[in-house]
């Protein structure tokens, strides 16, 4: 029998992994043994010499198999890394994508630029940031986080909201594990709908954009995450539409509302937006691939 070493185990994973039909083998091979050996992906680059446990590689094989069978990476770590940050995921929510971070970068932003381009008034009040559909929590507590380092978040207050109970929670021990738990607030709604919440100075929303059409032909492992977090309607924009309906009486003059659309659906959008929102003006932003991404909705 080869030497359980950690080069062997990595080239054996990727092997079974790549014949399993993943895209990523060699990296998600490389993070689910780092996972067991409490390595980062340089250590393990490092010292692929260096011998493994039979028990180690015994737990390896159970999370090749978990892997194999389609369940995300992240799901299988139960964290997720994202705008530096680590988050713990699980079903509950789905898993922070990369392409997100856009929206904290523009969230920050514009709370930058409204809080330092002019001085602010004696006894101004905070500005409100709602992060609606908050999910696993990443890009409230990444704004909080932030924020906290920026040394302006005594002028923010951020609300965090999602329609699953479940999903808040997963939020609440995500915040409470990066110590911020006491600057976000939390709370059941669906969408905008939130008795009492007053109006808002900044709205971002990652909500469910894909076509209910398309799930079907996701790769398999989104087929792990809830379908409250991925099922945008016929056309991706079921909800997106009810958020632009529920805006004017949500927001504050001179808000600005930050979504996350799906490639492809700015044209759409730019339809929707004169219908719903008369008066708001719209940019798109892309994410790194050049890609739509990102639309600022900004009220006069």
């Amino acid at each position: 029998m080869a030497e359980l070493t950690i080069g062997w185990l990595l080239a054996d994973g990727s092997a079974r992994l790549r014949e399993a039909g993943s895209e990523s083998a060699r990296l998600d091979a490389e993070l689910l043994l780092g996972h067991i050996l409490g390595l980062g992906r340089a250590g393990l680059m490092a010292h692929p010499e260096v011998a493994v446990s039979a028990a180690q590689a015994a737990r390896f094989t159970e999370l090749l198999d978990r892997r194999a069978a389609g369940e995300p990476v992240a799901y299988i770590r139960g964290l997720k890394e994202f705008y530096g940050l680590a988050f713990s995921v699980d079903p509950r929510a789905l898993i922070p994508r990369p392409e997100t971070e856009l929206l904290v970068e523009l969230a920050l932003d514009w709370l930058g630029r409204r809080l330092t381009g002019a001085p602010r008034p004696a006894g101004a009040q905070p500005l409100a940031a709602w992060d609606v559909g908050t999910g696993s929590g990443a890009v409230a507590i990444s704004l909080a986080v932030e924020c906290r380092r920026r040394g302006f978040a005594a002028d923010v207050r951020l609300r965090a909201t999602d329609a699953s109970a479940d999903a808040l929670r997963l939020a609440m021990e995500n915040a409470v594990s990066h110590g911020v738990a006491d600057t976000i607030e939390f709370a059941q709604a669906d969408l905008l709908a939130l008795p009492g919440a007053g109006q808002a100075d900044l709205v971002a929303a990652n909500l469910p954009y894909i076509p209910s059409s398309v799930l079907p032909a996701l790769p398999i492992a989104a087929s792990f995450e809830p379908r409250l977090a991925l099922d945008g309607g016929p056309d991706g924009l079921g909800l997106v539409r009810r958020l632009l309906d529920e805006l004017p009486a949500a927001s504050a003059a001179g808000a600005v509302a930050l979504l996350e659309i799906g490639a492809d659906q700015a044209d759409a959008l730019a339809a929707e937006v004169p219908r719903r929102l008369p008066g708001w003006v719209m940019a798109i932003h892309a994410d790194l691939a050049g890609l739509p991404r990102v639309a600022e909705l900004s009220r006069g």
